[in-house]
């Protein structure tokens, strides 16, 4: 008997037993057959799950075999609305939230030696998350550095942040049964400490800083749980779903937390804002509990309510980007990867129903500075201070490129994932190519592509988070230049309405917070703005979702040219001390000229200041060198450059130097241009 025979005859016998065991798992959930019979037969369905799960692998494999495949799933389809035991009733949530219409009660959690308990646990579903053999090549050198980060773990060296997703990913690509073991062991471990902290009195690990790390936490357990599920027993199966779903109830019902039989109600940061960082993470644990256990209320929650108001935040935000800045915006990969992982999963494409996805692959692209090492330092730093790309950057454009339905983007991000420059462990400046971190490996499995084509185009704005990136050129000799003029409506964005940053081989005119230990000096004194000062203090910028700062540009005759003109007055909404202040950006020639206009109340004053990173030296009155940096003062008449330069004490370490321009009161006109 052929190999092909056999393994049609393996999925044939499994469809034989099918029906046998709906019958009896229906009907002892219904309670017709007793206790004994309800255990044999819920036994009995953990082992026909696994075998059809085989079977269901071998049937991809061979497309002869397609039709028991689909009768399987049928099969499958039918026995979940027989077997499924009923949801629990629908709570009141006490919460500042609306909630969904269709939110389940709270599962309770108890932190007694017998475990948690959840009502709707004793089976597991049967959709199954993706495996990552869609995309993946085993032939490729990023699977033998995953696979080598992975054995190493398996062999009692796991590696910084190494996470069981990671094992049980290896057992989808290599099914050996070492990776289950330990992605099994680790997710135990993490269920087992939770449920110690809660008998305790206390929040678990997954709870701590407003549910911050629920996506990676949660995403651990799923994918164990569905890829491992052979190595998984039944009382572990129970105990974590508890687990994991009082973890996803309690993110979106924050008012009604509990932890056991403990309230524990938390603030509920960012649950209904789809621009922060921390709503990703909230999705993604929604999203992998959902799709590895079909649940009904959470798939409803996602597509009913979460999904919509996630596109519709972000089909605001075209040309791509973050309003949290390219600090915090990096986490941006992590809602692309949610963007794949449904489309394969559920066929739905979320990435497409706007252009952002698409857009933050140029947006990136033309953010990264003509040396292709930095990026433009827009809000907080608080990874590195300094705006060197980064494993982070990399896996954002390698995941955007997986959700592009464009092959024009494709091409283009192929272009900047072979040309951008990463420094090692070492501080060694080397082709970005891979993952420097272990932790990371796993994303270079995304396929980079091998048709790279440069972007056209030397100016781009991003209108939706109103940054706008210009350059002479694609070569790295080019003078590139960034803008900020738009909304400001997140924490871990900045003072920096109007403000711009110069470069040409090295940073000539940026931001002192670059040179900061912490990476989140926000104030207007450390961008390259007006500094405005009313009676000793300087005159805040201001968050607000309805005041908005704009930028219309206007290209210029030749190449990276242009002409922007940014209303700058909403920026100040909640102060008096500014009445108005307009600022035009004249790029040409390489130079950049800026004129202000603007009026102030009695009391204050306005100095242009432009940050540098070397001392300047005052060549006259009206005109300052720093490094490779001309600036020179061209209006009003009686405007000078003070000589007493700032040695960046306004920040936490000393940040370099700044050239401050004082005597305008209704404007300013400066050049800075290149020596």
């Amino acid at each position: 008997m052929g190999p092909l025979v056999r393994r049609k005859r393996l999925i044939a016998a499994s469809l034989v037993g099918s029906a046998f065991l709906i019958t009896v798992t229906a009907s002892s959930a219904a309670g017709l057959f007793g206790d004994r019979w309800e255990k044999r037969s819920q036994e009995a369905w953990q082992q026909y799950l696994t075998a059809t799960g085989r079977a269901q692998s071998l049937a991809r494999a061979y497309s002869e075999t397609l039709l028991p495949v689909r009768l399987m799933n049928l099969l499958r389809s039918r026995a979940r609305t027989a077997a499924a035991p009923a949801k629990p009733t629908p709570a009141p949530i006490a919460s500042t939230t609306t909630p969904a219409a269709s939110a389940p009660a709270g599962p309770v959690m108890s932190g007694g030696g017998s475990g948690p308990q959840m009502a709707n646990s004793s089976l597991p579903r049967l959709i199954q998350l993706p495996s990552v053999r869609r995309y993946v090549n085993t032939s490729s050198a990023a699977y033998t550095r995953f696979k080598n980060w992975v054995d190493a773990a398996v062999n009692g060296s796991p590696g910084y942040a190494f996470a069981a997703s990671e094992a049980a990913m290896m057992y989808q690509l290599s099914p050996e049964s070492k990776y289950c073991t330990l992605a099994v062991n680790m997710v135990e471990r993490q269920v087992a400490d939770a449920e110690a902290a809660i008998a305790a009195g206390s929040n678990p690990e997954i709870a701590g800083d407003s549910y911050l790390e629920v996506g990676p936490m949660i995403s651990d357990l799923s994918m164990t749980l569905v890829t491992c599920s052979a190595f998984i027993t039944g009382a572990q199966r129970t105990r974590w779903s508890a687990y994991a779903e009082q973890s996803v109830w309690n993110i979106w019902n924050y008012g009604s937390a509990r932890w056991g039989n403990r309230s524990a109600p938390w603030t509920g940061w960012s649950v209904d804002n789809p621009g922060n960082n921390y709503h990703y993470s909230f999705l993604e644990a929604t999203m992998y509990w959902a799709l590895a256990t079909n649940n009904a209320t959470w798939m409803s929650e996602l597509r009913n309510r979460r999904l919509p108001a996630l596109q519709a935040y972000f089909a605001r935000l075209p040309g791509g980007g973050s309003s949290e800045g390219t600090g915090y915006g990096t986490a941006q990969m992590r809602l692309f990867s949610l963007y794949h992982l449904w489309r394969d999963a559920t066929g739905s494409d979320l990435a497409n129903t706007n252009t952002h996805a698409t857009d933050s692959i140029y947006y990136w692209i033309n953010a990264t500075v003509p040396t292709m090492d930095r990026f433009a330092p827009i809000g907080d730093q608080s990874r590195n201070s300094v705006p060197e790309l980064y494993d982070y950057h990399r896996r954002l454009v390698l995941e955007a490129r997986q959700t592009a339905n464009s092959e024009a983007a494709q091409r283009a991000s192929t272009w900047w994932l072979s040309n951008i420059m990463m420094k090692n462990s070492s501080g060694v400046l080397l082709p970005g190519t891979q993952m420097n971190s272990g932790f990371n490996f796993r994303y270079d499995l995304l396929p980079s592509g091998t048709t790279a084509t440069p972007p056209s185009s030397l100016v781009y704005h991003a209108t939706g988070v109103g940054h706008l990136f210009a350059r002479t050129g694609w070569d790295t000799n080019a003078m590139w230049v960034a803008i900020v003029a738009g909304p400001y409506n997140e924490s871990h964005a900045h003072q920096d309405q109007g403000s711009f940053t110069l470069f040409s081989r090295d940073w000539l005119a940026v931001t002192a917070n670059i040179w900061s230990h912490s990476g989140i000096n926000q104030g207007t004194d450390v961008h390259n703005l007006v500094r405005f000062v009313r009676n000793g203090t300087v005159a805040r910028q201001c968050e607000s979702t309805t005041k908005i700062s704009t930028m219309t540009v206007t290209p210029g005759a030749s190449g990276g040219d242009f002409t922007a003109n940014a209303n700058l007055t909403p920026a100040f909404c909640d102060n008096t001390a500014v009445t108005s202040w307009g600022r035009q950006f004249t790029f040409a020639g390489r130079k950049l000229t800026v004129r202000d206009t603007f009026a102030m109340t009695a009391g204050t004053t306005a100095t242009f200041q432009v940050n540098t990173p070397v001392l300047p030296t005052l060549v006259n009155s009206r005109e300052a060198t720093a490094g490779r940096l001309r600036v020179r003062v061209l209006e009003p008449a009686n405007a000078t450059i003070n000589s007493n330069f700032s040695t960046g004490k306004y920040v936490e370490d000393g940040a370099r130097y700044r050239i401050d321009v004082t005597g305008g009161t209704t404007g300013y006109l400066v050049e800075l241009s290149e020596i």
